[in-house]
């Protein structure tokens, strides 16, 4: 019979690959330094080979190390997520949900609906990971992270989604824009004016240049906004105009500036709140059951 790495080993070649240091990565393992490196040791006499370049300050893995890696971080998943699906058969929103979410909605909707979350499934462990897309869908794929709220639409691979609900977008401009007397703004309008949107890789740039039927938009020079709040300043401070999802004005963005929201002449201005995970994981009823939820929540917002 073959001999199999243990889910210690791969436990520890993975903490050694997130913390670059084995000392941390011990700590993190709650296992002496000795007992990690030996650890790892084992794992690359199993295998035969080195996953591991070990020097005095670096650590650097090796091309059959980062393969080894990515299917350690995926065999680690299923194990957990075998331990979740048994608890879930037990009681269903129950253990522990690593969810990644995105800037853009992530402070305005989750403050709003978490309560209602906790106070339904009080044994519900929710972990949070706030990053871009791109970066949480690699997350997800790898198995660091369950699943996903993100806006819609985005090609994340092979994954099953579930719509929460739809976010329009608004026109902001300083009240004495112009722009800021009529009640809808056509699409047209924006083409000559300094549109200002977030930097290049979030999503929400994508969505709001389609809303208005760009493909790219004029920043000021020398400004890059990486959050809604420092894009908010920038147009208050007179720097341009912007387009807005409307699920952070109801989050209050605009307290305390200067600005005016019109929402947009176009019923296609506009973007999806929804869920994310990876086909065929075991905990798909959950994952719709928490889908159900929310949609239900946004809904309710919205009312």
């Amino acid at each position: 019979m073959t001999q199999l790495p243990t889910l210690k080993q791969l436990r520890y070649l993975v903490a050694l690959a997130e913390h670059h240091h084995f000392g941390r990565a011990a700590e993190a393992c709650f296992v002496t330094q000795s007992t990690l490196s030996a650890g790892i040791q084992e794992l690359e006499t199993l295998l035969g080979t080195v996953l591991v370049d070990r020097g005095k300050r670096t650590i650097i893995f090796t091309p059959v190390g980062e393969a080894v890696l990515h299917r350690a971080r995926k065999l680690l998943s299923d194990a957990e997520e075998l331990v979740e699906e048994a608890a879930a058969g037990r009681q269903p929103m129950s253990g522990r949900l690593r969810m990644g979410v995105i800037p853009t909605v992530g402070p305005f909707l989750l403050p709003r609906i978490l309560p209602a979350l906790r106070e339904t499934y009080p044994s519900l462990k929710l972990y949070l990971t706030e990053d871009r897309t791109e970066r949480l869908v690699e997350q997800l794929k790898d198995g660091t992270l369950d699943i996903l709220l993100l806006a819609l639409p985005y090609d994340a691979g092979d994954v099953e989604s579930a719509v929460l609900g739809e976010d329009r977008f608004y026109f902001a401009c300083p009240a004495n824009h112009p722009l800021a007397q009529q009640n809808l703004i056509p699409a047209e309008a924006l083409k000559d004016e300094s549109l200002l949107l977030l930097e290049e890789g979030h999503c929400l740039r994508d969505h709001a240049l389609a809303a208005c039927q760009m493909e790219s938009a004029r920043n000021a020079q020398g400004f890059r906004a990486t959050s809604l709040h420092t894009l908010v300043q920038m147009v208050d401070n007179g720097l341009g105009v912007t387009l807005l999802p409307k699920l952070a004005l109801d989050g209050k963005l605009l307290d305390g500036t200067r600005l005016v929201a019109r929402p947009m002449d176009d019923a296609e201005a506009k973007r999806e709140i929804g869920l994310i995970w990876r086909r065929g994981t075991a905990r798909r009823a959950e994952f719709q059951l928490l889908a159900d939820f929310l949609k239900a929540q946004m809904a309710a917002l919205s009312t």
